[in-house]
């Protein structure tokens, strides 16, 4: 996941894809995290692997990867180098690529455990004073996370615990700490990004209760929604458009793969 300046990452944005190869069977190049699920892996464990077969085998294309780890320079080293031509989840829209249609529309979410019944709806809920929050952290005061951003604005400091929002690379799953802290009691709540959160409270212990974050900006400049698109390099029109067709054609299995990774969604007003 990509991360971009205010918000996660995607997160928090990401991969390539690109058609290349012989006549008789195209190359469908995807440039991807090697450890960063629920969006990609080494084993093809992400729903944007998944959503890459589905681009490939709709092409009649081989599927291949270039693996790199999503920090800053992602797209640098990988889109704009032409090692790949597909991005499969940047924010929409992405200022050094041309984006296509959304594909999906997701939120920050309260993460809690089901049996404390907090049934937390905004930050500005009193109790969120008291309780022990998560939150997930870029590094800097600013370039984090619009949650980061919004609790300090409320002088929301002393209770709250940062989690890297790359996590632990050396880990496998580096993204799950921030839910399993959850899961585990040793905080109260956590605010993640919706595919992230939506992923590991599948595979907690305990129930988790998801909620997004109201409303859906803090500010005019600080949103807790992002659309999320595929991208190609700027004045890559004819791949643009073949990948808007795709994304057309294709959205109901598009949007079963993501169900099926619990991926949260919300609708455009």
């Amino acid at each position: 996941m990509i991360r971009w300046r205010g918000s996660l990452t995607l997160a928090a944005a990401l991969f390539c894809a690109a058609s290349s190869g012989s006549a008789s069977r195209p190359v469908l190049r995807v440039c991807a995290d090697p450890n960063n699920l629920p969006f990609s892996n080494r084993a093809g464990e992400g729903f944007e692997n998944r959503i890459a077969e589905l681009l490939a085998a709709d092409r009649g294309a081989r599927l291949e990867y270039t693996w790199w780890p999503q920090r800053r320079g992602f797209v640098r080293n990988t889109l704009a180098a032409g090692g790949c031509d597909v991005v499969i989840g940047v924010p929409h829209p992405f200022e050094p690529v041309a984006t296509t249609l959304p594909y999906y529309r997701s939120s920050y979410v309260f993460v809690s455990r089901r049996d404390r019944a907090l049934r937390l709806r905004t930050l500005d809920d009193p109790r969120l004073r008291e309780l022990r929050i998560a939150v997930q952290l870029i590094g800097d005061d600013f370039s984090n996370t619009p949650p980061a951003h919004a609790l300090a604005r409320r002088g929301i400091t002393d209770n709250v615990v940062g989690y890297p929002v790359y996590g632990d690379y050396a880990q496998p799953d580096p993204l799950s700490p921030i839910v399993s802290a959850v899961d585990r009691g040793v905080v109260d709540v956590a605010v993640v990004w919706g595919p992230i959160a939506g992923y590991f409270a599948r595979r907690s212990q305990a129930p988790l209760e998801l909620t997004p974050v109201a409303p859906e900006r803090d500010s005019p400049s600080l949103p807790f929604v992002f659309d999320i698109s595929m991208a190609v390099r700027r004045g890559d029109a004819a791949r643009l458009a073949e990948l808007d067709d795709f994304l057309v054609r294709r959205r109901a299995d598009v949007d079963a793969v993501l169900d099926r990774y619990g991926v949260p969604r919300v609708e455009a007003h």
